[in-house]
């Protein structure tokens, strides 16, 4: 199977801090895979480098078979790579249609459209996907905070990727919420949406992804199914501490 995004060698260094060292990953078409571990082990830092958010020290991200390592975060967008943040930042004095609707008139959601779909009815088919859309209407102020996160991926669904990167989407949510996500990220797996997802939440996490990629202190320690990952001692002791069953 043809890779989508191949990580080569990457790294990255903030002074003397070695955020991330020598990382590898590859991910095919169709896949949803996690990206574990503890807070600061640098899985955000993983997301920037490949969507040109910093540049890294050293290695290459490629793309579609093309090498994007030096592209500018909209130019990468363009290439069919979205990503959301861990810190909503949303058009809060706007609508939430509105909000949708932005992402939908950039170049790659302006040809992606068919049909003569209209902006505003490809951003409610979003909205309807997460269960958003009778919220359309509602200025984004108004919402709460699990329906802050549920818009900001429906933000970036918007200019419908190939490939969806999620920065802790599940950070904050109550158990409702939470199930909301899951449910919404399970709906966009099935009709073959891509999807890499980096959190700390392991119940969350392991209950949604196919493959799972441990990492600390940004370095990779292990790589597999959760099952695998979960019974993986360095990964137990790295991140858990003890041996827990």
């Amino acid at each position: 199977m043809q890779a989508i995004l191949e990580i080569k060698g990457l790294s990255k260094a903030f002074g003397g801090l070695q955020a991330l060292s020598e990382f590898d990953l590859t991910i095919h078409r169709g896949d949803l895979v996690g990206i574990l571990g503890p807070n600061g082990a640098g899985k955000t830092t993983v997301f920037n480098l490949i969507t040109g958010f910093i540049r890294p020290d050293a290695g290459e991200v490629w793309f579609k078979g093309a090498n994007i390592t030096h592209l500018k975060p909209f130019q990468i967008v363009n290439q069919g790579m979205s990503r959301t943040f861990q810190l909503v930042d949303l058009f809060k004095e706007m609508k939430v249609l509105e909000n949708v609707m932005i992402p939908c008139f950039s170049h790659r959601a302006r040809h992606q459209r068919q049909g003569g779909q209209k902006p505003w009815q490809v951003a409610m088919e979003f909205l309807k996907e997460m269960g958003l859309d009778q919220r359309y209407n509602e200025q984004v102020k108004n919402l709460s905070f699990g329906e802050l996160r549920l818009l900001d991926i429906v933000r970036a669904m918007a200019t419908q990727p190939d490939l969806l990167l999620l920065d802790e989407p599940f950070s904050g949510l109550d158990v409702e919420d939470a199930a909301t996500l899951a449910a919404g990220i399970q709906r966009m797996h099935q009709k073959g949406q891509t999807m890499v997802i980096i959190e700390h939440r392991l119940r969350d996490l392991l209950k949604l992804v196919q493959r799972v990629v441990a990492i600390v202190f940004g370095r990779k320690i292990a790589e597999g199914t959760p099952e695998e990952i979960m019974n993986n001692e360095s990964v137990v002791q790295a991140y858990l501490g003890e041996r827990r069953r």
